[in-house]
């Protein structure tokens, strides 16, 4: 279940010169810190109507405004999902995810979502802010997420992705031969007409891609991609604008390309491949409960492979 929630409070002079998620905490008690925290660095908690840091110090009297869609956890169903599970402890849960699901619920996909296998596999999980998901993967993204399994972890792991102390490393393969690597540093908002879609917009958040070339075919490239930031399809935003976008993305690549000259058994090879040649190989964070730093790799699935060795064949064939 979820609902719109929209509350203003003028801070109390007794307040003042505590810092903001402090104040915030007081001002709204039937939400946890952590999940009013996230709020502050969404942008969903607002200060006279302006985005502030979690740990800037108030005076009192200002205007806290609130405009959430909540839902919760309880209410979600917990499903039998199978989860590839690359770690566990007490604080922690690493998933290597498949292909084709969904991470959280949402109109049309109410059932079968990571999430729900998350509630399956560990039920304390519905106390936790999203029932500890901190970051997401597209649903036809494949490879590692970390999932917090306490609000004092799901707490810490935000201020890392906030701070951008996560490391993050993509494997993709796109459209075009690239001459070298490079970094994108250009911001990313929604699409002016298309909802659906995010852009490269003057007024969007600042977002930062390094790419690094691995491979080069015919008439693609497979290459490794680094994130500072983490905003909502990055790494196919910002290869569709430099006019190298993901194998097989039709939101931001539109039809599949066909290489020239290419003959009838690799058409259908490549057309079998239904989603967006992407995958997050690597993930490294400092673990909220022992402050050691850990890193995880999942290797590329079958089918980038595959595809990968198609376009091998395919170079070998017209040298």
């Amino acid at each position: 279940m979820s609902e719109q929630f929209d509350q203003q409070v003028v801070v109390p002079d007794e307040l003042g010169a505590k810092r903001f998620d402090q104040i915030a905490a007081a001002c709204f008690p039937d939400f946890s810190r952590a999940r009013l925290q996230e709020w502050i660095k969404s942008g969903d908690l607002l200060v006279d109507g302006e985005q502030r840091k979690p740990k800037e110090k108030l005076v009192g009297g200002e205007t806290l405004s609130l405009s959430v869609v909540v839902e919760d956890a309880e209410h979600w169903e917990a499903e039998e999902i199978p989860l590839a599970i690359a770690y566990e402890d007490d604080d922690i849960l690493v998933i290597n995810k498949p292909a084709g699901l969904v991470v959280h619920p949402a109109a049309g996909n109410r059932s079968g979502t990571l999430l729900n296998g998350l509630l399956f596999h560990c039920p304390g999980l519905a106390s936790v802010p999203r029932a500890g998901i901190v970051h997401r993967l597209d649903k036809d993204t494949t490879g590692l997420m970390v999932v917090a399994k306490n609000l004092a972890a799901h707490t810490d792991l935000v201020a890392q992705l906030q701070e951008r102390s996560v490391s993050r490393e993509y494997e993709a393969i796109t459209y075009g031969v690239m001459t070298a690597g490079g970094t994108v540093d250009q911001p990313i908002g929604r699409h002016a007409t298309n909802r659906l879609k995010m852009a490269v917009t003057a007024g969007g958040k600042p977002s930062v891609t390094h790419y690094r070339v691995l491979q080069k075919y015919r008439n693609h490239t497979h290459i490794r991609c680094k994130l500072e930031t983490g905003r909502t399809h990055q790494i196919r935003v910002h290869m569709g604008h430099i006019r190298y976008p993901l194998f097989g993305d039709e939101t931001y690549a539109g039809r599949l390309r066909l290489p020239k000259g290419c003959g009838e058994e690799m058409i259908e090879q490549l057309r079998s491949f239904r989603r967006q040649a992407l995958h997050a190989r690597r993930l490294g964070l400092i673990h909220p409960a022992t402050g050691e730093f850990m890193e995880w790799e999942a290797p590329l699935p079958d089918d980038m492979v595959s595809l990968l060795a198609l376009l091998a064949e395919d170079a070998n064939e017209t040298k």
